[in-house]
């Protein structure tokens, strides 16, 4: 008999955690949506391993993510809707489809050619799903994408149709305007919903910013996260070695460890 490859091994392993009487009580009760949310943060630990630079942990969280795929999959064969191979043959026909300039006779494309491509042919798939029947063109965005993420995916389908700011001037004149609405409405004390409603202007502006300069917002965004973690920890060691407690010192004193912190490059 010969050896049970890694992936057959992992169908094993959840079938017999999946099997009534027999099976781990914790996996039977699961469903799609139950373990949505570990899909998403086992992914967002893919993110986190790469931007550590840390292989051997992505190896591990590249498995956890690879878990939640064949998850889902058995709860489908379960249900007989789909399994693992056709989610494998369903993406490798996408693939195909999506380069033509690889599996096919389209040749010597640029990579702007091929961005250009891969929207075309996507659009063409749309149109077969849906049978033609004219949908919003921002109709598949899905909402559950991260805030910042979902901003650009809008405004780029946006910018399809002509509907983009042609100058980055432009962008920056607006941020301007929606921060002056943000605060306008605090001057005025304005409730909840108002500022919740201008301070989304704001954030949406700020990801077409990120958009026209080709940075990705969410990933400078946890870039952010990152820098004030490593400068305030290095703020709580001034502290430790000065034998103070941070909750006591001023918030001038705080300011000035905190330029020390960023004098080091933290």
């Amino acid at each position: 008999m010969s050896k049970l490859t890694g992936i057959d091994r992992l169908h094993n392993i959840l079938k017999a955690l999946r099997t009534p009487k027999t099976g781990c009580p914790w996996d039977l009760k699961q469903n799609f949506k139950s373990i949505a949310i570990y899909t998403i943060e086992e992914a967002y630990e893919v993110v986190d391993a790469i931007e550590r630079d840390d292989m051997d942990d992505l190896k591990d969280e590249l498995g956890d993510l690879l878990l939640q795929v064949v998850f889902h999959a058995r709860m489908a064969e379960e249900a007989g809707l789909f399994d693992f191979h056709d989610v494998a043959q369903a993406i490798s026909e996408k693939m195909l489809r999506r380069h033509p300039h690889v599996f096919a006779e389209e040749t010597g494309k640029s990579i702007d050619d091929v961005k250009n491509s891969w929207e075309v042919i996507k659009a063409k798939e749309k149109e077969a799903k849906t049978g033609g029947v004219p949908q919003s063109l921002l109709e598949d965005i899905p909402s559950a994408l991260p805030g910042m993420t979902r901003s650009v995916k809008l405004q780029k389908r946006a910018a399809r149709v002509g509907f983009d700011w042609p100058e980055i001037s432009q962008v920056f004149d607006k941020l301007d305007e929606e921060l002056g609405e943000l605060r306008q409405e605090i001057e005025q004390n304005g409730s909840s919903e108002r500022l919740l409603d201008e301070m989304g202007d704001v954030m949406f502006v700020i990801a077409n910013l990120a958009r026209h300069l080709r940075i990705d917002p969410e990933q400078a965004s946890r870039a952010g996260n990152q820098k004030f973690t490593n400068r305030f920890n290095d703020m709580e060691k001034q502290a430790e070695a000065s034998g103070k407690d941070m909750g006591s010192l001023t918030l001038d004193e705080l300011e000035t460890m905190w330029q020390s912190a960023k004098t080091k490059d933290l």
